[in-house]
């Protein structure tokens, strides 16, 4: 139990550019002190960090409502109010009255866009950049066309989607530049992701890091290339688990037609990014779905520990799944 009796609102979202900016649009909308519960990207199960009691109020962004569903069901027993957003594989959705659903699993779209339209567009210009950092880049420019941008700033707000996303790969906090939470705490005083581009330093120090590691990766060419998917080995390093997600990002915008996987060798295995066809971007979740601690939607997919002794594997349903 808890020291204090008193209730507690929680904000619990990825660390991610979507997760971001999903909080950021909503705390700008709706002011409210929150303990922040958030992580690297691949830290999904957030929820089972929180020991909800009635009356807590929680704002869940971004984290797979399905690898979730134990402490949710705990949180809603408990008493507890939940307001869930999210793109990714929810499973079965509770019907409880404490929990207001916000789930999408559409591929063109993403927890930002989410909330944005729960918003009516009140702070737009933050879903795109997070559409931008998801690598639905259609989605931002079709977002964004109400509000009259040029194409340099819609370039660079691309390029602050790309950094903030940048920010949470890691195979834990010490490989990132910033603590997601602080990175959020950052982002804080900005209504408008323009003026963060231009006056924050934090903007500045991740751009250049971002570069520095996107050129390490630049001179690795793919461990195997077919007219479907193409499969990249990144070594065991800090730099290449910043740098795997936006990679397959880059990759996939490049190379429209191909299926990418992007792996990071650790000990015992891989870490493993997919990226679907932009072209036909499906599949990729349910194919991380066939390995332990893999999943995602279905542009995207990541396998957290993916054993040298599946690699093979791998790489054969991996074909499969996009050579059709």
């Amino acid at each position: 139990m808890r020291k204090s009796d008193m209730p507690k609102s929680y904000d619990i979202f990825n660390g991610d550019a979507d997760g971001l900016c999903a909080l950021h649009q909503l705390r700008l909308a709706e002011p409210r002190e929150a303990e922040l519960v958030t992580g690297v990207k691949r830290d999904i199960r957030l929820l089972a960090r929180v020991d909800a009691q009635a009356g807590d109020e929680l704002t869940v962004l971004d984290i797979s409502m399905k690898a979730n569903a134990e402490p949710l069901a705990r949180a809603l027993v408990s008493g507890a109010r939940v307001r869930y957003y999210d793109h990714h594989a929810s499973g079965e959705i509770p019907v409880h009255s404490a929990l207001e659903a916000h789930i999408d699993t559409s591929p063109e779209i993403c927890t930002s866009l989410i909330v944005d339209r729960e918003l009516k567009g009140a702070h737009r210009m933050w879903a795109v950049v997070a559409a931008f950092g998801d690598n639905l880049v259609s989605s931002a420019v079709a977002a964004a066309q109400p509000l009259a941008l040029d194409h340099t700033e819609l370039a660079r707000l691309h390029e602050l989607g790309d950094c903030l996303n940048y920010n949470a790969y890691g195979e834990t906090i010490d490989d990132l530049h910033y603590h997601p939470a602080d990175l959020y705490e950052t982002l804080g005083p900005y209504r408008d992701p323009r003026h963060f581009i231009f006056d924050e330093p934090v903007f500045n120090v991740l751009r250049n890091a971002f570069a520095e590691d996107l050129y390490r990766a630049g001179e690795i060419a793919p461990e195997r290339e077919t007219d479907a998917v193409a499969v990249y080995v990144l070594p065991d390093a800090a730099w290449s688990r910043r740098v795997n997600g936006v990679l397959g990002n880059r990759l996939a915008q490049k190379n429209p037609r191909l299926a990418h996987a992007v792996l990071v060798a650790k000990p015992g295995g891989y870490t493993v990014s997919v990226r679907a066809p932009v072209e036909q971007p499906r599949g990729a979740g349910a194919l991380c779905e066939q390995f332990d601690s893999g999943g995602g939607r279905e542009a995207a997919g990541g396998i957290n520990l993916l054993p040298d002794t599946e690699l093979r594997r791998f790489v054969t349903a991996f074909e499969q799944a996009f050579s059709a």
